[in-house]
């Protein structure tokens, strides 16, 4: 029997993946080893094997397409096996978004709704995406399937009613006989009202064509692959949790004093340290301060919260696929040469996609650094389910009370996001002055050990 090839899961926590290439076409042999395509997650690149010797009888989703886990992809037979066949043994089939009801006819047959469908300019769609287009007054015109065949599925119309103004009852309805949608409302909370949708009809009617006029060139690019999961995390991490940030600076002329004396360590014979840079410095400032606030390393899961004794210490990359957060694990026990060395190894990993699905999660605290950008201050977004999350900032001249007046000093922004369920602002706030104190002090920090 032909061998179907599903989609790995890639960790405990990854329920999809991205296709990101297909390195093998319909009809190619292959042998069990033989890479097939090549896969993303949200923080990896991985390279799928055939798992089987033959040749590539089907392959079911498209380059682009984000799949769930343990859903098949291709398969593998003999030339002229029939695919179908292999397929409708699988314990997950193509119409895993529908729990209930008759079982789909198989993939490529002619069913309303189906390829037939497609050939008419529609897109087939499955019950529970159809009954959740109708609750919500959503056309499913524009919308783009993920789904096998270009299917669409629940999550493709859940996806974009995330683009679409909340309506009222009464809009939603008028919605579906196809009036236009404003960009805004002027409802309650935002929300479109039929006053709305009428302005919105009486406007199209007064723009030849219905549309703008004169607007210039305009490019549309459909966000896919990884950057619409990362856009799908940020969105949840925003959506399930209060998140607060407060914002200080820390004192920064000996953080800068000491990174210019390991610069030139080399000279005077201290080799091996003059790689070390500020940002390795906050890392081990962190590291080192967490421990005396342990509730800020910590995880928040459903309604439990999970302190921890050690600093698991996650650390944003900005890489060419998008943003990535290696763990550098057991952070608080380490020397500042060793953070700076992981941190350094965990950086390159992730920019060359050589980085290990376990070097990814876990982590406990999360620093992410826009201070060589030139950023004096923003709201870093909890790396979810991190209680959370420290932005640091770029370093300024801050006047402040000293000698005969004023004076001005360095000082590093740093911008603490909580997540305002399980950690109160009096407490973040003492945590930030703690770890200005460490920064301030650094050198009495390395000292201490």
């Amino acid at each position: 029997m032909a061998h179907v090839l599903i989609m790995p899961r890639q960790g405990n926590t990854v329920e999809s993946c991205i296709i990101g290439e297909w390195k093998v076409k319909e009809g190619d042999s292959v042998s069990a080893g033989t890479v097939v395509c090549v896969i993303e997650t949200d923080k990896a690149v991985f390279e799928v094997p055939a798992g089987a010797d033959g040749a590539v009888l089907k392959i079911l989703h498209e380059a682009g397409d984000d799949v769930p886990v343990l859903e098949p992809v291709a398969v593998i037979g003999n030339a002229g096996e029939n695919w179908e066949e292999a397929l409708s043994g699988s314990p997950s089939g193509a119409a895993a978004d529908t729990p209930a009801g008759p079982p789909p006819a198989p993939l490529g047959a002619a069913v309303p709704g189906g390829a037939e469908a497609q050939k008419a300019g529609a897109s087939p769609v499955s019950p529970r995406a159809r009954n959740l287009a109708l609750r919500e007054g959503f056309p499913l015109g524009g919308v783009t399937g993920t789904g096998p065949d270009g299917r669409i599925i629940e999550r493709d119309v859940t996806a974009a009613l995330r683009t679409r103004p909340p309506l009222t009852a009464a809009a939603r309805a008028a919605v579906l006989s196809g009036s236009p949608l404003p960009p805004e409302g002027t409802g309650m909370g935002g929300r479109i009202t039929i006053g709305d949708l009428a302005s919105a009809r009486q406007g199209a009617a007064e723009v030849p064509g219905g549309s703008f006029q004169d607007e210039g060139a305009v490019t549309e690019t459909p966000i896919r692959g990884i950057r619409k999961v990362i856009a799908n995390r940020m969105f949840q991490s925003l959506a399930e949790s209060a998140q607060l940030t407060l914002n200080t600076n820390a004192q920064a002329a000996r953080l800068q004093e000491l990174r210019a004396r390991f610069k030139v360590s080399e000279e005077k014979g201290f080799g091996g340290l003059s790689k070390i840079t500020i940002n390795d410095l906050v890392l081990f400032a962190v590291a080192r301060t967490l421990p005396r606030f342990p509730f800020m390393n910590a995880r928040k899961n459903g309604d439990t919260l999970k302190t921890f004794e050690r600093v698991h210490l996650g650390m944003a990359v900005d890489t060419p696929r998008g943003l990535m957060v290696p763990v550098i694990r057991n952070a608080s026990l380490l020397t500042l040469a060793k953070i700076a060395e992981e941190a350094g190894r965990l950086a390159a990993a992730c920019q060359n996609g050589t980085v290990k699905p376990e070097e990814l999660g876990g982590s406990t605290f999360t620093v992410t650094n826009l201070g060589s950008l030139g950023i004096t201050g923003f709201t870093p977004i909890l790396n979810a389910p991190e209680v959370a999350i420290l932005g640091v900032c770029g370093i300024e001249l801050k006047p402040v009370p000293g000698g005969d007046g004023v004076v001005f000093e360095p000082r590093m922004g740093l911008s603490l996001t909580i997540n305002h369920e399980v950690v109160d602002g009096a407490p973040a706030a003492r945590f930030l002055m703690g770890l200005c104190g460490a920064i301030g002090n650094i050198d009495l920090l390395l000292a201490g050990g």
